[in-house]
């Protein structure tokens, strides 16, 4: 019981909470009966002094007067109050000179006495002195008293006089004492003391009974149900919540208990269902399983082992399985039970029927509590159909090797995020001039311009088709290749396949074709140019004969005409050169370079050039350009042909259309472009005579034209099909709105802008 007793919660927590509260109840009482009782003293003292100050009054007058009767009387009168024990007047000798007790006076006290020593202490003694130092506690035939010391000062009507003899340097003159005695208060103070104790006995005792009914109601009985509880969970009957109706921790701990054992309960059922699944797959799974013992003899097995083997009746691994003497010179099972690791071993046979069959044969350990190895599990896996597979794909992986080498096309496999070169075929040798060991690992990239392969980049990533880009090879030569991407799985990662087609020849063929047409724009152009290159040459002819002439007349020229020339000679020098050097870029043969281009400005370049071409037939442009127009990756100069392209059969259609009316209003031409979230685009219309719908599909072909002999090659819009194409784009003829013709012009967004 003791044992049971000192190791239960409630004990300690009981015994534990009992000692704290009666120290807390003994350190509360004390402090009260200490401060009551302290309280009471210093009341006392107060009450003395005001009843020592009291007499000192009531004797001043008689002791100014030398009243001897007066000052007996008074002193006998006071003393007979209750509480006062005895009134002594001393003098300075230490002499009783009066007191309500007739016997004392006369007596004399030494200065050693607790009467005389609170003054006396001082040198000279001080004329006043604290309360605390003038009042002493004496026990007296077991009674508690209280005296006070108050000193009698020398004051102005007691010297000088005619009969006092005190001289003026005396501060003190004698004593008064007065004694009270403590009954009444002491009494009072153990009455406290008493009541104290008792409270706190009551206090205590109805604390301590709340301590453990609350501990057993609310810690002790909910905590041996969780007991109790605890010791039954571990059964295989159904967890019965317990019933704990409390809105506390204890509360929340049962809730919390009774979530873990339903959780329990279930896991236990849930064991014992996979330990039937378990079973149901051993005996259930394709592959043949059995378990050998040390001494080599099958000691359980599935149904498929049975069913293939038949039942082993105590038999020996390898006179059921093979229907062999001896064992097998190399054995999995063996192994194991020797090193306690997993085997494999790869085996081939006869069948019964007599075809080849293969095996794969896994072993791993079984061990006791111990961890002594005391079996081995058995499991043999038929591969025979995948060896077939595999003879197969040998098979299909030397066609696919000899078809990829023989594709007349450089083909690359790339990895889809770094665009490193994994694989390429003997063609990508021939085209690019590096070995194919030497190409496997390089970047993709690397095949491209150096200040063009970032732009690229992306779109390798992220497009199907690249129509025109430029590669090089190893010896620097630039060539030009069209690309198609395809993404595929290659080795378990992700990949693309890159076909890259050598199209050089092709686009020289395209670029003597377009500069063909360069030129023939040039000729047609050689009018409104020879226009615009006049004007600054007349006035520069102006200038000159103003200057003969001043010079002839021998006339001066101020400065400030000197400058207007000057400046104007510059201004129109400048301007011709402009047009020359426009006319050279335009007419200069492209190198093909692909970079970010701004449609705005290509369109504002070609109006530009074409301009005056414009202004002679009297045809109005109405410009709508986005601000801010996002980039596409594009030549500048093959797009400022396709413009000019288009702004001469604009031109060219309007003046079929109004060669009657060469002023007409409507003679007009939009420039207009704008964006979209994926695309930018940009239309060229005009007031002409429009497309007839018959003739829209043979637009783009070359040499289809609807002009008259000699004035149009019919090249036009196919070498703008084909620059537009080249960059991914997109060209289309409609009708406008407003009568005429209206093509429109699409492409991409560059990357660097999504």
């Amino acid at each position: 019981m003791l044992k049971r007793f000192r190791e239960s919660l409630i004990a300690k927590m009981i015994l534990s909470g009992g000692v704290t509260l009666i120290l807390c109840i003994f350190l509360w009482t004390g402090f009260n009966v200490y401060y009551f009782k302290s309280n009471v003293v210093s009341n006392v003292m107060s009450d003395i002094e005001m009843v020592s100050d009291t007499i000192m009054l009531a004797l001043h007058y008689a002791m100014m007067l030398d009243n001897e009767e007066d000052i007996k009387e008074n002193i006998n009168n006071i003393a007979k109050q209750e509480e006062i024990e005895n009134i002594r007047v001393y003098n300075k000798q230490g002499r009783i000179v009066f007191s309500n007790i007739p016997s004392e006076i006369g007596t004399v006290i030494g200065q050693e006495t607790p009467a005389c020593r609170a003054c006396h202490q001082y040198t000279p003694p001080p004329p006043a002195l604290p309360l605390s130092k003038r009042t002493r506690m004496i026990e007296a035939k077991g009674r508690q008293l209280m005296a006070i010391m108050t000193p009698i000062a020398n004051s102005e009507g007691c010297s000088p006089g005619p009969c006092h003899v005190h001289s003026g340097d005396e501060q003190v003159l004698g004593l008064l004492d007065v004694t009270v005695n403590m009954d009444a208060k002491n009494a009072m103070i153990k009455m406290f003391e008493r009541a104290n104790m008792g409270i706190s006995v009551v206090v205590f005792a109805a604390t301590f009974l709340a301590l453990f009914a609350f501990t057993y109601r609310f810690i002790f009985r909910p905590i041996k149900r969780l007991i109790t509880a605890t010791r039954g969970i571990s059964g295989e009957a159904d967890y019965t919540d317990i019933d704990i109706e409390q809105v506390d921790e204890i509360g929340t701990l049962g809730q919390a208990f009774n979530m873990m054992g339903r959780r329990v309960a279930d896991k236990h059922r849930e064991l014992l269902d996979q330990r039937e699944e378990y079973r149901n797959l051993f005996d259930n799974v394709p592959c043949l399983v059995s378990v050998v013992d040390a001494d080599y003899r099958v000691i359980r097995h599935n149904s498929a082992y049975e069913g293939h083997f038949g039942l082993p009746d105590g038999k020996r691994c390898w006179q059921v399985n093979k229907g062999r003497l001896e064992k097998c010179e190399v054995c999995p099972v063996d192994r194991t039970l020797r090193d306690g690791k997993p085997h494999m071993s790869e085996e081939s046979g006869l069948s019964k029927d007599g075809h080849p069959i293969h095996w794969i044969v896994y072993t791993s350990p079984v061990r006791d509590e111990n961890g002594k190895v005391v079996a081995a599990m058995e499991m043999m896996v038929d591969i025979t159909h995948r060896r077939e597979l595999e003879s197969k794909l040998a098979a299909s992986e030397h066609r696919y090797h000899a078809i990829f080498d023989s594709i007349p096309n450089a083909v690359f496999v790339l990895d889809r995020n770094t665009l490193e070169i994994l694989n390429c075929n003997e063609s990508s040798q021939e085209m690019y001039g590096w070995g194919q060991l030497e190409m496997r690992g390089r970047s993709f990239m690397d095949f491209f311009r150096e200040d063009e392969a970032g732009d690229w980049e992306e779109a390798v990533r992220s497009q199907s088709e690249i129509e025109l880009c430029t590669h090089v090879d190893k010896s620097g030569r630039p060539f030009f290749v069209f690309l198609s991407i395809s993404p595929a799985r290659f080795e378990g990662r992700g990949t693309l396949i890159v076909t890259c087609t050598d199209v050089t020849r092709k686009v020289e063929m395209e670029q003597q074709l377009i500069q063909a047409s360069k030129m023939t724009t040039l000729g047609e152009m050689s009018t409104g140019v020879a226009h615009e290159l006049n004007q600054p040459l007349t006035i520069l002819q102006a200038i000159s004969n103003l200057l003969t002439r001043r010079a002839e007349n021998g006339a001066e020229v101020s400065p400030e005409i000197m400058r207007e020339m000057a400046e104007g000679i510059s201004t129109h020098v400048d301007r011709a050169a402009k047009i020359i050097e426009h006319m050279r870029e335009f007419g200069r043969k492209s190198d093909l370079r692909t970079m970010p281009v701004q449609i705005n400005e290509v369109l504002e370049r070609g109006f530009e050039f074409f301009s005056q071409q414009l202004q002679v037939h009297n045809i109005r442009v109405v410009w709508e350009l986005e601000e801010n127009l996002p980039l596409i990756m594009a030549d500048s100069n093959r797009l400022e042909q396709v413009v000019i392209n288009l702004l001469l059969n604009a031109r060219d259609a309007i003046e079929d259309r109004w060669k009657d009316d060469k002023n007409n209003p409507d003679k007009r031409i939009l420039l207009q472009s704008f964006s979209t979230p994926e695309r930018i685009v940009f239309r060229i219309c005009d007031t002409g005579a429009g497309i007839p719908p018959a003739i829209r599909e043979r637009l783009f072909e070359p040499f289809f034209t609807t002009k008259i002999v000699g004035k149009g090659t019919g090249l036009g819009l196919s070498i703008s099909y084909g620059i537009v194409t080249d960059y991914a784009g997109k060209i289309r003829a409609t009708t406008w709105e407003e009568g005429g013709a209206c093509f429109e012009i699409t492409f991409p967004r560059a990357e660097c802008e999504l």
